[in-house]
């Protein structure tokens, strides 16, 4: 059974009567890469600068390897943070930089030089030890960073926005390597950020959040492809999200039609919203589409075009297809039943979780 390095019981967090964090209960498992997602204002920092002993609950109990660590100051815990700005001392080389901390503890001087080239051997930055800071590259400032935290050998690792100051491929590569480096460690990674594309690509763990709630938590696959509600399906990739009546279980209604679907557990002619995902629609003639459509816009991607059209309803539908057509035509909308998900208004998580395991169960 996984270990838990950290547990958040019934947090919540206010300044006077600005409500942060609302009744926040999540557990992280040991080793693993975790990651807080969620707009700006939603309360990811917060829980960040909570774990990291930087401000204190309002109320609950935070555990760290099951002892509550609510009144144990920020220096004392062993977590370290890699900050937005990367807060690195100007006046300081790169070697200075990453045993700042371990002189701090007062760590003997030949212990501080080794673990100092093993953490700049780690993040890819070997001979760059005198090399002064205003001489590096965004990147490169950002390995020195991490350097520096993982230097401690911190049993947690949190990353506040590590990435937003990068160009965009930079940030692509940097993913890569934080994934890598994760994995290299073994320790657990708490990454924030508000980027969906980021969150999906490092994550064995996504929480998201909103207006100081977690709305989801789940692996990448399972909260793009089973979105809880309609903040989580808009919020995590691009969505159609279409008002429809679950007829029966694996038959929904949308506009006025019944297709096929796999979802199952909800009242016959339940009000529900339906999510497509804009890759799952297929354009086709309109006498062989389950919809009907005209294209209102076409952009070309590269990869592909970004299409969107309206149906009889006036239903706006996004579309992304590797097949150029063009504005104003009709065309026909088809898709298969796997790439319909059902949403009810207003379920929380466990029941959420409780009703696929039911008719997942009664499938096997």
């Amino acid at each position: 059974m996984a270990k838990n390095i950290l547990e958040f019981k019934h947090v919540g967090k206010r300044y006077d009567d600005n409500v942060v964090l609302r009744d926040i209960d999540f557990e992280v498992e040991a080793g693993k890469f975790y990651t807080l997602l969620g707009p700006s204002g939603s309360g990811k920092t917060t829980i960040l600068r909570i774990i990291a002993g930087f401000d204190q609950a309002s109320s609950g109990e935070i555990l760290f390897d099951g002892q509550s660590i609510n009144n144990v100051p920020a220096n004392e815990r062993q977590v370290n943070t890699v900050f937005q700005d990367y807060a690195l001392f100007p006046h300081m080389n790169v070697a200075e930089n990453v045993a700042f901390g371990l002189q701090i503890k007062g760590v003997k001087k030949t212990a501080i030089q080794q673990r100092v080239k093993e953490a700049l051997h780690l993040v890819r930055l070997d001979g760059y030890g005198n090399r002064e800071i205003t001489a590096m590259s965004g990147g490169q400032r950002q390995r020195v960073a991490i350097a520096r935290a993982i230097v401690n050998r911190p049993k947690v690792l949190l990353l506040d926005e590590a990435l937003s100051a990068l160009d965009h491929k930079l940030r692509v590569d940097m993913q890569r390597e934080l994934r890598q480096l994760q994995r290299q460690l073994g320790i657990t990674f708490i990454f924030v950020t508000h980027d969906q594309e980021e969150a999906l690509a490092m994550s064995d763990q996504i929480m998201i959040i909103n207006d100081g709630k977690i709305q989801q938590t789940g692996t990448p696959v399972d909260i793009y492809d089973e979105p809880l509600n309609h903040f989580v399906a808009d919020f995590i990739g691009e969505s159609n999200i279409i008002p429809g009546v679950m007829k029966k279980d694996y038959v929904v209604n949308i506009n006025g039609q019944d297709f096929e679907c796999v979802d199952a557990g909800m009242k016959p002619n339940e009000k529900v919203e339906v999510v497509i995902r804009p890759e799952d629609l297929d354009i086709t003639t309109v006498d062989q589409g389950k919809l009907k459509a005209m294209v209102d816009t076409q952009l070309f991607r590269g990869v592909d075009y970004q299409i969107t059209a309206h149906d009889q309803r006036n239903h706006e539908w996004k579309i992304n297809s590797i097949h150029k057509t063009r504005v104003g035509a009709q065309v026909g909308l088809t898709f298969d039943p796997e790439d319909i998900h059902v949403m009810r208004y207003n379920e929380s998580e466990e029941d959420f979780d409780a009703r696929l395991d039911s008719y997942e169960e009664d499938e096997n």
